[in-house]
C-alpha cells in the first residue's frame, strides 16, 4: 500500500508536471506547460530509477506545490532593454555556472521564477534534474519530509521510506521559493545542508549527502527579517553568496511597451486574438502607470484587453478600467505635480488624466496643489510666514491672503 502522507503519495501519480509558474500559485495561461513522464517509485533509495527519468511531481491537497523547474529560452522569458534588465542579464551570466547558492530578491510578480529558470538553463547542470518548492505552500510538518525524505514508520501512514527533494534533485538544481516563510525550526536543517551537504531523513539517524545547487527567492527583505529575529543570520549569509535583485517594473519604464508587444504577440499566436491598438491617450496612460503588481499585473491586463477588445482600438477610459483605481489616482496626482516644470511631461500627464473621462475640476486640482505646497513651506519654515513666503517665491501678504482663502475654498467644495 503506498504511503498516505499528503506529500508522499504514490510516485506513479499520473498528473502532468507543471511549469515553475504554476508552482508559484500564479499559473501563466499563455505558456503551454511541458509534460514529463512520471516514473513509478520504490522504497528506500530508489535504486531502480533511471537517472534520466526526469523530476518527480507529488500532489499536495489537490494543487502541486512541487514541480519541475520550467527551463525556458532567454528570448521567451526576460523581455526588456532597460539598463536594469541589461544589468540583471549580465549578473545571471556571471553566476549561472557557479556551484554556490543564489538568493533572488524582488517584489511579487517581478519574475524571480524566470531568473531561477535561466540560472539553471545557462549552467552546466541544464540537463540534470531541476526541482522547485514553494516554502509557503506547505506547513513545517509537511515541508521537512518533503525536503529531506522520511523513514518507514516516521509518522502515521509512512508505510515505506521515501527520498526527499534534496535526494531527488541529485546534482541538479533545487529552487526554494518564498524562502522567507521557512520556519525557524527548519532553518538549522537547511543550513546544515548548505554548509556540509549532509542531511537526515525524518525518522533516520543515517546521514545522506546532497550535491544539488540551491537557488532561493524571496519578496521580503531578509536583512530586516534577521534584525527582527525571524530569520537566521548564518542561513542568510549561506544563501546569499550571490544576490540578484529583480527590478520592479516601475524602474523599467522603457520596457512597458516591449512587454505589451511581447504579450500581444503571445496572445495572437496561442489564442488567435488579433492585437488591439491603444489610442494616443491610452498609450500615454500605459506609460505612466506604475504597475504595482509588476509584470504579472501587466500580463493579466493584456490578456483581459485581448479577450474583450480583440482587433479593436482601446481608449484611455477602457484602459483605466483595468487598473487599480487607488493606485492610478495617486500616481496621476503625483506625476502631474512632479512634471510641473516640464511642459511636455505636464501635457502628457494632463492628457492621461482628462482622457479617463471621470468628473474633473481644475479648481479642485489647483486648490489641492496650492494647499499642499503652503503646508509644506510652513512646516519647513517652522511656522514663520516670512520664511515660508520666501520658499514659495511670493511675498508675505500674498501668502497671508492665500492662506485665508484656503478654508473658504474648502468650504465651497
Amino acid at each position: 500500500m503506498p504511503c498516505q502522507h499528503p506529500t508522499h503519495r504514490d510516485r506513479s501519480w499520473p498528473g502532468p508536471a507543471v511549469g515553475l509558474r504554476s508552482l508559484l500559485m500564479n499559473p501563466d495561461p499563455c505558456i503551454p506547460q511541458p509534460r514529463f513522464d512520471m516514473q513509478p517509485g520504490s522504497a528506500g533509495d530508489d535504486p531502480g530509477r533511471p537517472e534520466d527519468a526526469g523530476p518527480r511531481v507529488r500532489p499536495d491537497r489537490g494543487a502541486p506545490a512541487i514541480a519541475a523547474l520550467d527551463v525556458l529560452t532567454p528570448s521567451r522569458v526576460l523581455v526588456g532593454e532597460s539598463p536594469a534588465m541589461r544589468a540583471l542579464r549580465h549578473e545571471i551570466d556571471q553566476c549561472a555556472n557557479s556551484p554556490f547558492p543564489v538568493l533572488i530578491e524582488g517584489e511579487s510578480g517581478s519574475g524571480k521564477d524566470i531568473v531561477a529558470a535561466l540560472l539553471h538553463a545557462r549552467s552546466e547542470r541544464h540537463d540534470r534534474p531541476a526541482l522547485a518548492l514553494n516554502c509557503a505552500a506547505l506547513s513545517p510538518t509537511l515541508l521537512e519530509p518533503t525536503l529531506f525524505g522520511h523513514a518507514r514508520g516516521a509518522f502515521t501512514g509512512a508505510t515505506s521510506a521515501r527520498a526527499g527533494y534534496f535526494e531527488d534533485s541529485g546534482d541538479g538544481t533545487l529552487f526554494l521559493d518564498e524562502i522567507g516563510e521557512l520556519s525557524l525550526e527548519l532553518q538549522p536543517k537547511l543550513l546544515r545542508v548548505l554548509e556540509s551537504g549532509e542531511f537526515q531523513r525524518v525518522g533516520e539517524t543515517r546521514s545522506h549527502n546532497s550535491r544539488a545547487r540551491v537557488i532561493a527567492a524571496t519578496n521580503r527583505d531578509l536583512r530586516q527579517e534577521v534584525k527582527r529575529g525571524r530569520f537566521r543570520a548564518d542561513l542568510y549569509h549561506r544563501l546569499s553568496v550571490f544576490r540578484l535583485q529583480v527590478p520592479p517594473l516601475r524602474h523599467c519604464a522603457d520596457d512597458r511597451i516591449l512587454l505589451l508587444e511581447h504579450f500581444l504577440q503571445r496572445q495572437q499566436l496561442e489564442r488567435g486574438n488579433a492585437p488591439f491598438q491603444f489610442e494616443p491617450e491610452a498609450r500615454a496612460l500605459w506609460q505612466t502607470y506604475e504597475f504595482p503588481g509588476n509584470v504579472r499585473e501587466l500580463r493579466n491586463i493584456v490578456i483581459r484587453l485581448s479577450t474583450r477588445h480583440s482587433g479593436s482600438r482601446v481608449s484611455a477610459r477602457m484602459l483605466a478600467a483595468e487598473f487599480d483605481q487607488a493606485t492610478l489616482d495617486a500616481h496621476l496626482d503625483r506625476s502631474c505635480t512632479e512634471a510641473a516644470d516640464d511642459p511636455v511631461s505636464m501635457q502628457a500627464c494632463a492628457q492621461s488624466h482628462l482622457a479617463r473621462g471621470d468628473a474633473f475640476s481644475l479648481d479642485h486640482l489647483l486648490h489641492t496643489v496650492e494647499q499642499g505646497y503652503i503646508k509644506a513651506a510652513m512646516h519647513l519654515a517652522g511656522g514663520n510666514v516670512s520664511h515660508a513666503a520666501r520658499l514659495l517665491g511670493i511675498n508675505r501678504t500674498t501668502l497671508y491672503s492665500r492662506m485665508d482663502a484656503q478654508p473658504r475654498a474648502s468650504a465651497l467644495r
